[in-house]
C-alpha cells in the first residue's frame, strides 16, 4: 500500500487529507514541522511527500533541501502562496509539483498519482544505456553517473532526462515534454522546464552555460546529443 507523509501545521487541513487519503487506499503518515517533516521521512520511509511551505519551525523549501540531500522521494508542494517566485524556489530545491490553496480535491489526487507514476521504476529495455563522454546514463537502473561519480536526480528531473535520452537526437516540443511528465491537461507551463532544465544541466554538464548534452531549441522544444 502507498504511504503518503501529509506534513501541514493546520490540525484541519490534516484531517481532511487523513480522511480523503485513506478512503482511497493511501498510508497515511503526519508531521506538524518540518523538524518531525525530516525525521519521518528517514524512518517512515513514505512513498511521497505532501508538503506545505509556512511550517513554523524550518521554512518549506528548507525541508525539500533537507530531503533532497539523500532522499529522491516524490514531494508535491501544497501552499496558499500563489506567487511565481515561490512556486519556482519550491521546484527549484527540488519539489516535484506545486498545489496551491485552496485546492480541489480531485485535482490534488491527480497530481499524487502522477507524481508517484514517474517516480516508478523504469523496467528494462534494449539499448539502456547511453555513454557520452564522460557521462553514463542507464535507463533501466535509474542511475547517472558523471566522470565516475553518482549524480543524484529528483524523480520529475529523472523523468525528463529519460524522456529526452529515449529520443536522443530528435527534437521534442515543449508540449510533449510537459503532457509525458506532468500529465494530458499541461501545456504551457514552460516556467517548469526552465527551471528543471537548468538543474539538470548544473548536474550533468561541465560547464551548464554552454550545454553540450541538453540542448534547447527556442520556442520549440529540447534535444539530447550525445
Amino acid at each position: 500500500m502507498t504511504t503518503v507523509l501529509v506534513v501541514d501545521d493546520e490540525n484541519q487541513i490534516l484531517r481532511a487529507l487523513r480522511i480523503t487519503l485513506a478512503a482511497h487506499g493511501y498510508t497515511v503518515k503526519t508531521a506538524a514541522d518540518g523538524s518531525a517533516a525530516l525525521r519521518a521521512v528517514a524512518t517512515e520511509k513514505p512513498d511521497i511527500v505532501v508538503l506545505d511551505l509556512g511550517l513554523p519551525d524550518i521554512e518549506g523549501t528548507d525541508v525539500i533541501h533537507g530531503i533532497r540531500g539523500w532522499s529522491t522521494v516524490p514531494i508535491v508542494v501544497l501552499s496558499a502562496r500563489t506567487d511565481s517566485g515561490d512556486k519556482v524556489a519550491a521546484l527549484d530545491a527540488g519539489a516535484d509539483d506545486y498545489v496551491t490553496k485552496p485546492f480541489g480535491m480531485d485535482e490534488f489526487l491527480a497530481r499524487l498519482r502522477s507524481a508517484l507514476r514517474r517516480a516508478q521504476t523504469v523496467e528494462s529495455t534494449p539499448d539502456t544505456v547511453v555513454e557520452a563522454d564522460g557521462l553514463t546514463i542507464d535507463l533501466a537502473a535509474r542511475c547517472v553517473r558523471r566522470d565516475g561519480s553518482d549524480v543524484h536526480l529528483t524523480p520529475t528531473e529523472w523523468s525528463i532526462l529519460e524522456l529526452l535520452v529515449r529520443n536522443r537526437g530528435r527534437l521534442v516540443t515543449q508540449k510533449q515534454v510537459l503532457q509525458a511528465v506532468w500529465g494530458p491537461s499541461y501545456g504551457t507551463e514552460t516556467h517548469y522546464l526552465r527551471v528543471y532544465l537548468a538543474q539538470l544541466r548544473r548536474k550533468l554538464e561541465g560547464d551548464p552555460s554552454r550545454p553540450r548534452y541538453l540542448l534547447t531549441e527556442p520556442g520549440m522544444g529540447y534535444r539530447f546529443a550525445d
